[in-house]
């Protein structure tokens, strides 16, 4: 920033291992977005080495990032980031169209209903309450069946019950085998995961 150097995180060394279900706590400024976007191969470290699903990512090109990226992680972000003028199915089908994938109605249709929202697929985001549009973003994160799914601030916009049934669902997903790394500044949401690393000041604290 100008002559500053800002160090977001100083010296971060961290293992998340497949199948876990780790919550990212800290206050603002703390790095928290910096990791979630190292880990979720938007960001590259200035150095340092990052090692996700055995392969390194620190060296790879833009190209090789994004690849890496959608084969890998799914992303479920506080505002749900849906096409207001697609339906659920529509929405949930983006990721594979994106991949080339074919079938994607059938898929899309299966990660909808493992969400509980089989009887809404034909609903646009607007004819939806904020719990199920959340149902229909993390539907959307996990059709192409990522090793990943990273949760930045999932529950912001929810009330508590509401909240706590999207933090249900993650649980789910996690006694099927993906792993799980959230964001929250909640620590009732925090405790629905196995593990709470806080950062403060760009240092892991604990976890």
């Amino acid at each position: 920033m100008g002559d500053s150097v800002v160090e977001a995180l100083k010296g971060v060394s961290l293992s998340i291992e497949k199948g876990e279900f780790v919550s990212v706590m800290g206050p603002s400024g703390s790095g928290k977005s910096t990791l979630m976007n190292i880990i979720g191969c938007l960001d590259r470290p200035n150095e340092g080495t990052y090692t996700l699903n055995g392969a390194r990512v620190d060296g790879m090109d833009e190209d090789e990032l994004a690849a890496a990226r959608n084969k890998n992680i799914g992303f479920v972000f506080q505002t749900f980031n849906l096409l207001t003028r697609h339906t659920a199915l529509e929405n949930v089908e983006l990721p594979l169209l994106y991949a080339g994938v074919t079938g994607t109605a059938g898929m899309a249709a299966r990660a909808l209903n493992e969400v509980g929202l089989s009887a809404r697929i034909n609903h646009r985001p607007n004819e939806l309450s904020g719990g199920e549009r959340q149902r229909v973003a993390i539907a959307r994160a996990i059709v192409t069946e990522p090793a990943i799914i990273l949760g930045d601030e999932p529950t912001g916009n929810l009330d508590t019950k509401t909240g706590a049934e999207i933090m249900d669902i993650f649980a789910e997903l996690n006694k099927k085998g993906t792993t799980l790394v959230v964001v929250t500044h909640d620590r009732e949401i925090a405790a629905h995961s196995r593990r709470t690393i806080t950062i403060r000041d760009g240092l892991i604290r604990n976890g």
